[in-house]
């Protein structure tokens, strides 16, 4: 699930997943990444977006709205995915983050080696040495819609509140060789173009 649901609102209101990067729409950019996946992990491809609906299903994908009202943030288009994910499992990878892993999926998925393990989450190397969490870089059963559901209905909209009552495992993506611009998200248009020359 390709999440570009958010308002933009630190964009100026523009719909993030439409702007370019390096002449792509960054939502499509994700999909074609995706697609690109090591190890062929990636089943069907759905987007969530909340506007110009019509512009994101020339991606070639389904597209869905969030089922939550009110712009809800990331656990609503986590909700729509698991709503709709027919695989035991759901990936979610934000549309703002154009240079993530090419092996995101793989890597994520050897976390359920462990039989226990219900969420796998991306964490990265900050600049400071620290290992930081990237909750919206998520691969989960697709049995936890009925915790998130819960969760969403008592008012719950931070990720970590609801990932933390889960066997949650971090996968760090901080070896020699992996991109330390990998999950740099691009939340004003500055900063997208700014990635875009770097």
């Amino acid at each position: 699930m390709v999440l570009a649901g958010g308002r933009g609102s630190r964009m100026g209101g523009v719909d993030k997943g439409l702007q370019n990067f390096n002449g792509t729409p960054l939502a499509l950019h994700t999909v074609l990444r995706l697609q690109m996946q090591e190890g062929r992990h990636i089943g069907e491809l759905m987007l969530n977006a909340n506007r110009n609906l019509a512009a994101y299903e020339a991606f070639g994908a389904p597209v869905w709205p969030d089922t939550l009202s009110d712009y809800a943030g990331p656990l609503a288009g986590f909700m729509t995915g698991l709503e709709r994910c027919e695989t035991p499992y759901l990936l979610t990878v934000p549309c703002d983050t154009p240079l993530f892993p090419m092996d995101l999926a793989s890597r994520l998925a050897a976390a359920f080696d462990d039989d226990t393990t219900e969420i796998a989450m991306a964490a990265a190397r900050e600049e400071d040495g620290q290992l930081r969490a990237q909750p919206v870089f998520c691969l989960m059963r697709v049995h936890l819609l009925e915790s998130l559901v819960a969760f969403t209905q008592s008012g719950g909209r931070k990720i970590d509140r609801w990932t933390e009552q889960h066997k949650t495992v971090l996968v760090p993506f901080d070896r020699p060789g992996d991109d330390p611009r990998a999950f740099c998200n691009t939340n004003t248009l500055a900063e997208l173009h700014a990635l875009e020359k770097s």
